[in-house]
């Protein structure tokens, strides 16, 4: 995720990044309005008066379709808003059961080596579950407290085990009952993160919804030149352009930003999150 500063606007102006739209969208800029110029050559060039009268009114559609295209998109992004917001709901939420957690671990369990124990494994959950989200698992960010298997679910054996020790330390006596089920609420809670943060990613916008946009942005586009080029000329160029970058952009957007769990600039900052989950927690039980 990318730091800013939103008060600068001749920066936001003047930069690109590799997660800007205007990179990825320049071989296909480049094509229409190749495609747009050979359309406009023709009408300005080829065509008659009379002819050219039944094309200039597809303006009055273009009013149209541009006012129902841009209700849909507008959907379209705002849905894809709700998934990253709720996303970083979920790892808020994470952040604060492992504060809690760890606040209780230090008031009820005196042993050095059971503080440990959650001092180490609480984050590990945190790093097991951003791991998971990206499909890598990569051990190594893990503190090695148990042998964990690979092809697994990670946070789940993580979990079963932090709920393993807190059940032990119930049967030992150095929990009462009430500890013991205040600490397998928190445990309960990391589950339910784990669940919706499976449910943002493995849940993503209806394949047909998405197919539709896209072919909808696709012929609005190509319609463009027929008709506007009588009245704009060659202008019709960077008209045409213009509108593809402003549509294929927020369309890219809502893209990266329905499964916020990657490693996109624009993705929530998971790798930080789970640091200032180590940090915190390791204040607390050390």
């Amino acid at each position: 995720m990318i730091n800013y500063n939103p008060k600068d606007w001749f920066v936001f102006i003047f930069r690109f990044t590799k997660a800007d739209t205007f990179r990825r969208l320049l071989p296909l800029m480049a094509a229409v309005s190749l495609y747009a110029g050979g359309i406009a050559y023709i009408e300005l060039n080829y065509m008659s008066v009379e002819d050219s009268k039944y094309i200039r009114n597809f303006g009055m559609m273009h009013g149209v379709l541009g006012f129902v295209i841009s209700l849909l998109l507008v959907f379209r992004t705002n849905t894809a808003y709700d998934r990253w917001w709720e996303g970083r709901k979920v790892w808020g939420g994470l952040t604060n059961t492992s504060r809690n957690m760890a606040i209780k671990v230090s008031a009820m369990v005196p042993q050095e080596e059971d503080r440990r124990f959650f001092r180490l494994m609480i984050p590990n959950f945190a790093f097991a579950l951003k791991n998971m989200l990206r499909e890598n698992e990569d051990f190594t960010e893990l503190d090695p407290v148990l042998d964990l298997k690979r092809g697994r679910h990670l946070p789940n054996q993580i979990a079963s085990a932090i709920y393993s020790r807190v059940n032990i330390l119930h049967q030992n006596g150095t929990l009462t009952t009430a500890q013991m089920l205040s600490l397998s609420a928190d445990v309960h809670s990391l589950t339910d993160h784990t669940g919706a943060c499976e449910r943002i990613k493995n849940t993503p916008i209806p394949y047909t919804y998405s197919v539709f946009i896209k072919k909808f942005i696709f012929l609005y586009v190509m319609t463009l030149p027929f008709g506007w080029s009588f009245s704009l000329g060659f202008y019709i160029i960077p008209v045409v352009v213009l509108i593809l970058y402003a549509l294929a952009s927020l369309e890219l957007i809502a893209e990266e930003i329905e499964n916020p769990f990657g490693t996109d600039d624009n993705d929530l900052p998971t790798d930080q999150i789970c640091h200032n989950i180590r940090k915190h927690v390791s204040e607390l039980l050390s």
